[in-house]
């Protein structure tokens, strides 16, 4: 049955094949303007930002697509290899910073990842599916978000540990898209995080510095776990309050609880005392900010996973670029 399934996948790249929600589809086109607009001249982002119709419409929806407290539990009681998913995402923030990719792109690929693991019974013994599905996550999202894609082929750079033919990595594509039920348009923190620092900069012009910087904070949480306890919504709350201050915190209590804001705002807090401590200098770019925090998820893996941490060396070691055809990736493999 997996066999037929995955065989038949021909990943189109046409916009009929992907599934929008009409209800939201302007909403959602809108806050990813403001993303690419992050890369202007412009000292103001002079667009309107999203009503509190809209944005309500928007937690409705993240609670469709939240992963839930369910999946970080097994994450860290161990029921998911964590150092597994940390390589993944690793690789993943590395080759968004070779192509130039936009925010978007890079928490999309970790959003589709998570939402993945979660549902989907992943066996530990086969190393090579973890990749594969960062492969996977990162091709779908960039064709999601970006404009000027690679090859599917040339996503694989930045010592990828195995090295998957175009068919496979389709075939994965194809799983991941109906595990999700071919639901690729995620809200994310970057929908909600001009609104909120609008509400709480008392409706002063929005400039593209604040917003850069609020950019730079969210992808540094994605580095981690602890995120996973928040929804977009909580994240956007939480780097918002950090950057402008609490004093009109309770224009958001309409759309995120206070209790919630707040511990999320020690998670942010949390994350920036880390970056300072270990000496990492602040970064100018998005790009910049992915560098830094790799540096500190790999100074994390080797103080926190001794045995495990060797054994993944020696994986690494043995099969760095190895070439996984047809016959050593069948599709009957129960992906």
């Amino acid at each position: 049955m997996a066999d037929s399934l995955l065989s038949n996948l021909l990943c189109s790249e046409g916009s009929e094949s992907v599934c929008y929600d009409d209800n939201d589809d302007q909403n959602i086109y809108k806050n990813q303007c403001f993303i690419k607009n992050l890369e202007t001249e412009c000292d103001v982002l002079d667009f309107p930002v999203q009503s509190d119709a809209c944005l309500s419409l928007l937690v409705e929806k993240e609670c469709e697509q939240f992963v839930g407290f369910d999946y970080l539990e097994k994450i860290r009681n161990g029921k998911l290899d964590l150092v597994a998913r940390q390589q993944a995402v690793d690789w993943i923030r590395k080759v968004h910073a070779h192509f130039s990719f936009g925010p978007l792109c890079a928490y999309l690929s970790i959003n589709y990842l998570d939402r993945f693991l979660d549902v989907y019974d992943f066996p530990k013994d086969k190393a090579w599916m973890m990749q594969l599905l960062a492969v996977a996550c990162l091709s779908l999202a960039s064709k999601m978000e970006e404009t000027e894609i690679p090859l599917i082929l040339d996503l694989q750079v930045c010592e990828a540990r195995y090295v998957f033919e175009a068919k496979t990595i389709q075939k994965m594509e194809l799983l991941v898209l109906t595990t999700l039920k071919w639901r690729m348009q995620t809200v994310t923190p970057f929908s909600f995080i001009d609104a909120f620092v609008e509400k709480l900069g008392c409706d002063q012009p929005i400039s593209r510095s604040l917003i850069l910087r609020a950019t730079q904070l969210i992808l540094c949480l994605i580095n981690g776990i602890d995120f996973l306890e928040f929804r977009p919504s909580e994240i956007a709350a939480g780097v918002a309050i950090s950057l402008v201050g609490q004093t009109k915190m309770s224009s958001l209590f309409q759309h995120v609880q206070k209790e919630r804001i707040l511990r999320c705002v020690e998670l942010v807090n949390s994350v920036c005392t880390k970056s300072i401590t270990s000496g990492t200098t602040v970064p100018q770019s998005p790009i910049g900010v992915l560098e830094a925090a790799a540096c500190l998820s790999y100074n994390n893996n080797n103080n926190n996973n001794n045995s495990d941490d060797s054994g993944v060396v020696g994986i690494t070691t043995a099969f760095k670029r190895r070439r996984l055809n047809n016959n050593r990736t069948p599709s009957h493999l129960e992906l």
